[in-house]
């Protein structure tokens, strides 16, 4: 088999690989509000919930790491794809709170454990192939939630109960995971010893660059964990257009991340993070002042279409910032893996938080947070990143 064959092959599994993860993400976003009914509980109860896939993806995130390191990415993507599956139907048989917990701690680790897997392996493909395709599969992972977003909502309208949606999915993904599992590059493609470093002082830069990722993360887990809720309680939405919302954003968020590096290359990646801020606060600002389902899945777009590019900027500034100053002593891919780490706490903290905020004030004028922090995101590009 040549190189160009093995490498076009891998490249299907991963993309397979991303289209899964996000397939599982948009359809449990689709039926979070069918969560809170079924279970008949508060928003702030359903934020504790969302709470626990956060520490589950904390718990996913160094494991994954770690393992990818010991055994090679590859084995871990495979395993942790058919973990993934068997999660999404321990949580389709959840029938209290408590349980629901527990499932949402173990659907987050499988999850977080597979997303690190597929993005370092994608990582070795890009290395070994000499090719650009981070932003294409990030593309794929927004068509999977997209594609997940659309059969939750259809199923959830036909009043479909979520385990069977869960069983149906998770067939589909041990399905696909068996099709394309020797299609990986070999474990030794990324093996390494794991070895205990001497601790190095991050440049503070770096932890500001990933402030700015912070602002947009917790605008993008907010539109999955909290559309369908503020459509359907406080709007009186239906089931299925509950979920117009997430699918306006994630089909924004697809076409957002085909056309970023083009994009990027015409006007640059300062303003398209200080355009997406703008395009994302005052549309979200407008959409919930309007109100109604036509406010909200018009704030959701903008979100998509402001959001769908920066951080994938953030991230490849971030690596600028470390390749141009040397004196920093920090490598790029050291200051992405900052960057990342900083700013995925927006997407762990930033949707149960507003639902405890949503009991104390209503959802509606709580989703007004990441509005502003778009804004605050604005105005602190430029003095965060210089005129790069």
């Amino acid at each position: 088999m040549s190189q160009i064959s093995q490498y076009s092959k891998t490249r299907i599994a991963v993309t397979v690989a991303f289209i899964i993860n996000g397939s599982v993400v948009g359809s449990f976003y689709a039926r979070v509000a069918d969560f809170k009914s079924q279970l008949q509980i508060t928003n702030s109860a359903l934020g504790f919930a969302l709470l626990c896939i956060a520490v589950g993806v904390l718990i996913g995130l160094g494991f994954s790491g770690r393992q990818s390191a010991k055994r090679g990415s590859a084995p871990v993507v495979i395993a942790s794809t058919y973990a993934l599956g068997i999660s999404v139907v321990i949580v389709g048989l959840t029938n209290s709170f408590t349980a629901l917990c527990i499932a949402f701690i173990v659907f987050g680790a499988c999850l977080s454990i597979q997303d690190v897997a597929m993005n370092s392996h994608a990582i070795v493909l890009e290395h070994e192939a000499e090719k650009r395709y981070m932003s294409t599969f990030h593309a794929m992972f927004s068509i999977g939630t997209l594609g997940g977003g659309i059969l939750g909502g259809y199923l959830s309208h036909k009043e479909i109960s979520i385990f069977v949606q869960s069983l149906f999915i998770a067939i589909l993904i041990v399905i696909s995971n068996f099709l394309v599992r020797n299609y990986f590059l070999p474990a030794l493609s990324d093996q390494h010893p794991l070895t205990k470093k001497k601790r190095v002082r991050k440049p503070r830069i770096f932890l500001f660059v990933g402030l700015l990722g912070v602002c947009a993360a917790i605008s993008e887990g907010s539109a999955g964990d909290w559309g369908a809720v503020l459509a359907r309680d406080t709007f009186e939405a239906t089931p299925f257009i509950s979920t117009l919302p997430y699918i306006f954003f994630s089909a924004a968020m697809v076409i957002g991340r085909l056309m970023g590096d083009r994009l990027a290359a015409r006007f640059g990646p300062m303003k398209l993070i200080i355009g997406g801020g703008l395009i994302a606060g005052i549309g979200l600002a407008s959409g919930l002042i309007v109100g109604g389902i036509g406010g909200v899945i018009f704030g959701w777009l903008s979100i998509g279409i402001g959001f769908s590019t920066v951080i994938p900027m953030l991230f490849s500034q971030a690596g600028e910032i470390a390749k141009s100053k040397t004196e920093l002593n920090f490598a790029p891919s050291e200051a992405v893996a900052t960057v990342s780490g900083i700013a995925y706490f927006g997407f762990l903290v930033g949707p149960p938080t507003l639902g405890f905020l949503g009991d104390l004030i209503g959802l509606r004028w709580a989703m007004m947070v990441p509005a502003i922090l778009a804004i605050a995101m604005v105005l602190a590009a430029r003095p965060v990143l210089g005129n790069k």
